[in-house]
C-alpha cells in the first residue's frame, strides 16, 4: 500500500509530471528541468526527491552533475505501471510539447552556448 500512495503522490502534482514527460527525451539536471518549468531550484530539487523517492526516477553522477533518467521500474510495481503508461500519455499536451521545444535551449545551461 505505502509503495502505490508515494508512486500516486508523486504524481499527483502537474509539475512532477512534465518532469517525467521531459525526462522521455533523455537524461536532464536540475538546471534545465528549472529553465524549462520556469521554477525555482529549490522547488525543482523537491520534486526530483518525490520523484525519486517513488521509484519513477534515477539519478547519475557526471563530473559534477547530477544528472536525473526515468527509472526501469524495478523498484515498484507502480512506478513500472505508470512509467509505462505516460510513455505515450500527454504527448498531444501543447504546453508539453512547447517545453520539450525548449530543451535544446535548455542544455546549453550544461554544455555551454553553442557556437555558431
Amino acid at each position: 500500500m505505502k509503495s502505490f500512495v508515494r508512486t500516486m503522490k508523486a504524481l499527483s502534482d502537474p509539475n512532477r509530471v512534465r518532469v517525467l514527460k521531459l525526462l522521455q527525451a533523455g537524461d536532464l539536471c536540475v538546471c534545465e528541468i528549472q529553465a524549462v518549468l520556469g521554477l525555482a531550484q529549490s522547488t525543482v530539487s523537491k520534486h526530483m526527491k518525490l520523484l525519486e523517492d517513488a521509484g519513477l526516477v534515477e539519478r547519475q553522477r557526471q563530473g559534477t552533475w547530477i544528472l536525473y533518467s526515468l527509472a526501469d521500474g524495478s523498484e515498484s510495481e507502480y512506478a513500472a505501471a505508470m512509467l509505462a503508461g505516460l510513455s505515450h500519455w500527454l504527448d498531444d499536451d501543447e504546453e508539453l510539447v512547447r517545453m520539450l521545444k525548449a530543451l535544446p535551449a535548455a542544455a546549453n545551461l550544461r554544455y555551454g552556448t553553442l557556437k555558431n
